[in-house]
């Protein structure tokens, strides 16, 4: 009814009907002290009138100020944090602030609209830039070298694929000497100090793995390439040849000696000159002859072929010309004689069988050998079936299965990236100022574990995953694995994940999945979406695995409360509704699912914090102990404590 008037008019209307109130109230208590003096009992008529003018007057108050706090101060403050992370969601209450409501709204599209408006000017304009930033990403991605660039503190700004498969638990903003055993890095830290542009150097691995690698000074830091075998050497190719024909020509001349050469001497001679053969042999096959460590898609081996359908996307250790021209070899020879094979694909263990397959009966293997014999391309008529199988490690035989018939060729599989970024990297770490405790520098860990239960007392981790963050951004980094609880998990908590006791079967246990975990979280502050919960979980496993967790803490639930204030829903779901996050139905109650949708906020309140002055942790922890009885502190005592001193010093401080 009062919607339609102006905003002011209903203030007006308020404080006036406060004021008749009291004043009604007055007149009511004067009346009734009237009443009884003329009664003769002046003093206690003046009491109750008193009493009810008083407490008519302190009820109103307090009617108006719960219709200014649930209609005006709550929807302000929802309104505030709404314009902070530019999401403004739909505020019943706020029908009562008149145009504030919907004016907060259109600034908050009008803001978005604004900046997908920039955000598409600067796409269009940096369209060439991000193609050639995404073509030297995918070069530096595939280089057989590890690639490790840290700033001048030796902690890792970028690094490749490779170096993640050469340094396992490589991160960002980590420093490098923890995955390299020794003094080698200082060694050649010095080195460079004393003048030199770049120099070489041969380390080990805290996992015992011997590498050999060139690190080069770069602006604020150094880049060091790494491989797992020396750099090799040019063979000599025209030497040997040589060498391999003055040896293929002497055996067979000394074979034609019957002159007077005393026989013991020429059987000496003839046996050096088979010796040195022998000898160019080996040592051609020794510089040439290393199996080929390429990578090769199935799709790569098998082009030209008729490839099964349903396969999968296999990676292997392979030259993929030479194999391809081996098979489509085959393939023309099968075909000769009638048969339509087509490529299968079947992993075992470390090793694919790659195999030639078609109905009828087996390729005789003499039929094959010579097959093998011939060279597969007319260019290199020096490079055989036999030659190339033997550069593979490898070899290929016929076999029959019923009416089935098959040519198999065992192969090496590649090692299995997975779905990490080729490229990690962050080189604005290396001009952070030492030492900051602003959000915007901190290196967090966002984490969210799945239970067996809610009490942390008694209940086990059944699922735990992580997201890195540093300087403000996802850095592509996660960790997540299923846990073995070492009991059967309820059927009720089964109903909430979906994770269930075969799941976890061949799992980690509690101590080899927190311990990789801890590895992961090292040095960076822990972020969880009601983190006493999932601090509690990993601080009594403590317990049992050895494993502490003494990182500092941050919990968006009380974040949040920061932004939007005590009296807001602080859910997971309600804070992504309010933040516009979407959770798909199938990755809610997963430890990733709920990881990456934490993550997403926490980014988007860190903004709202800043722009509310809160910048430091320091600041967001001061802050957080006003909300102490909305959630409590997850933090381990020593944080605790140096925040209360913190404090203490500043109330302390002279004005």
């Amino acid at each position: 009814m009062l919607t339609g008037l102006p905003l002011r008019v209903r203030v007006l209307l308020i404080f006036a009907g406060l004021a008749a109130g009291v004043v009604a109230l007055l007149a009511l208590g004067l009346w009734i002290a009237a009443r009884a003096a003329q009664s003769g009992d002046a003093a206690g008529g003046l009491l109750q009138g008193a009493l009810i003018a008083g407490g008519g007057a302190a009820a109103i108050i307090a009617g108006v100020w719960f219709l200014f706090d649930r209609n005006v101060a709550r929807p302000i403050e929802l309104l505030a944090g709404g314009l902070r992370t530019g999401q403004t969601p739909e505020i019943p209450e706020a029908r009562y602030l008149a145009d504030l409501g919907p004016a907060a709204r259109d600034a908050a599209e009008a803001r978005a609209r604004t900046a997908e408006a920039l955000s598409d000017a600067i796409a269009e304009h940096a369209a060439d830039l991000q193609r050639e930033k995404q073509t030297l990403e995918s070069i530096l991605a595939d280089i057989g070298a590890g690639a490790v660039m840290t700033d001048a503190g030796g902690r890792v700004v970028f690094y490749n694929a490779a170096a993640a498969r050469l340094l396992p638990g490589i991160a960002l903003d980590r420093p490098l000497a923890r995955h390299l055993a020794g003094g080698a890095l200082e060694s050649a830290a010095a080195r460079l100090a004393a003048g030199a542009a770049s120099t070489d150097l041969t380390c080990l691995t805290t996992a015992g793995q011997r590498l050999w690698g060139r690190m080069r000074a770069v602006e604020g830091g150094t880049l060091l390439m790494l491989r797992d075998r020396p750099a090799e050497r040019p063979a000599p190719r025209e030497a040997l040849e040589r060498l391999r024909r003055h040896a293929a020509t002497l055996v067979p001349m000394l074979e034609a000696l019957d002159g007077p050469i005393p026989p013991a001497l020429a059987q000496a001679i003839r046996s050096e000159g088979q010796g040195l053969a022998a000898s160019v042999r080996e040592l051609t096959d020794r510089m040439t002859g290393d199996a080929p460590q390429g990578r090769a898609g199935l799709n790569e081996l098998a082009a030209g072929l008729d490839l099964s359908p349903g396969q999968p996307p296999l990676a292997l250790l392979a030259d993929a010309a030479a194999l391809n021209s081996l098979l489509r070899h085959l393939d023309r020879h099968l075909r000769a004689q009638g048969i339509a094979p087509h490529v299968r694909a079947e992993a075992e263990g470390a090793e694919a069988r790659l195999s030639l397959v078609w109905t009828g009966p087996p390729v005789p293997i003499g039929r094959l050998e010579a097959w093998l014999s011939e060279p597969p391309d007319p260019m290199q008529p020096e490079l055989t079936g036999h030659e190339i199988l033997a550069a593979h490690v490898t070899g290929l035989w016929p076999e029959a299965d019923g009416d089935e018939a098959r040519l198999v060729l065992p192969l090496p599989l590649a090692p299995v990236r997975g779905d990490e970024a080729g490229l990690t990297y962050d080189f604005a770490l290396s001009g952070r100022s030492a030492g900051s405790t602003r959000l915007s520098d901190l290196t967090c860990v966002v984490f969210d574990t799945e239970t067996t239960g809610l009490d942390p007392a008694t209940d086990r981790i059944v699922q735990i995953a992580g997201l890195r963050i540093a300087r403000g951004r996802l850095t592509g980094e996660r960790f997540e694995t299923l846990v073995n609880p070492g009991r059967p998990i309820p059927a009720a908590s089964t109903a909430i994940h979906g994770i269930t006791d075969a799941m976890v079967a061949g799992a980690p246990d509690m101590t080899g999945a927190l311990t990789a975990f801890h590895h992961f979280a090292e040095d960076a502050v822990l972020v969880a979406h009601n983190a006493p919960f999932d601090m509690g979980m990993l601080r009594r496993a403590a317990l049992e695995t050895g494993v502490y967790f003494d990182n500092r803490v941050l919990d968006t639930i009380l974040l949040s409360a920061m932004v939007w204030g005590q009296s807001a829903p602080h859910t997971l779901d309600a804070l992504t509704a309010r933040l516009g996050i979407a959770i798909p139905p199938e990755d809610r109650h997963t430890a990733m699912g709920d990881t990456r949708a934490t993550a997403e906020a926490y980014l988007r309140l860190s903004a709202a914090l800043k722009a509310k002055g809160l910048d430091g942790f320091e600041d967001v922890l001061s802050e957080a102990s006003r909300h102490r009885r909305l959630i409590e502190d997850a933090n381990p005592p020593a944080a605790a404590a140096s925040v209360a001193n913190t404090v203490s010093a500043a109330f302390q401080a002279p004005p």
